[in-house]
């Protein structure tokens, strides 16, 4: 009877809580990390008309891979570099896109919306990873990771989401 209690493995889950938050750490970065090359891949067409678009497609795609490769840090690019790109995208998403009155699937301002839709949609694994962005930004910038610090500087990245959202109305 206890060789069959001992053939019993436990679940990971309960065996080791410091492997298995490090495995959902790393499956949460490389998801951030793809949407995020998914999203400077996207956004390169609009970048030819826009203010910023390239330079941010660039530090995105950068960041994005810095991350592939295990660079915890590189959250902090990422998400500053997305937040650029509110104002290339937002207008782009919803200018070009009515569905009652479109046209035909083929029109260009169609299309154009309906990618900067999906590249909308790619940019919010990492907008959502604000708060873990304000923790790299402490480490990388050499400031003690206190509460009141983490508060502010998740505050400003929420500042500068919500000016790069309103910009490209006013």
């Amino acid at each position: 009877m206890s060789d069959v209690v001992r053939s019993v493995r436990p679940r990971a889950s309960t065996a080791h809580p410091i492997r298995t938050s490090s495995v959902r750490r790393r499956r949460d970065d490389t998801w951030i990390a793809a949407t995020a090359l998914v999203a400077a891949l996207l956004v390169l067409p609009f970048a030819q008309s826009s203010w910023h678009g390239a330079e941010a497609s660039a530090i995105l795609a950068v960041a994005a891979t810095a991350m592939f490769a295990g660079q915890r840090w590189a959250i902090a690019p990422v998400v500053l570099s997305e937040l650029l790109l509110l104002p290339t995208l937002w207008p782009r998403a919803f200018a070009g896109l009515d569905l009652a009155t479109a046209p035909s699937p083929e029109a260009a301002s169609f299309v154009s919306a309906i990618v900067a839709l999906v590249t909308l949609a790619a940019l919010v694994p990492g907008v959502l990873a604000m708060r873990r962005a304000a923790a790299a930004v402490a480490l990388v910038s050499g400031w003690r990771r206190t509460r009141r610090t983490m508060g502010r500087l998740h505050a400003a990245l929420v500042v500068i989401a919500v000016v790069a959202t309103l910009l490209p109305i006013l």
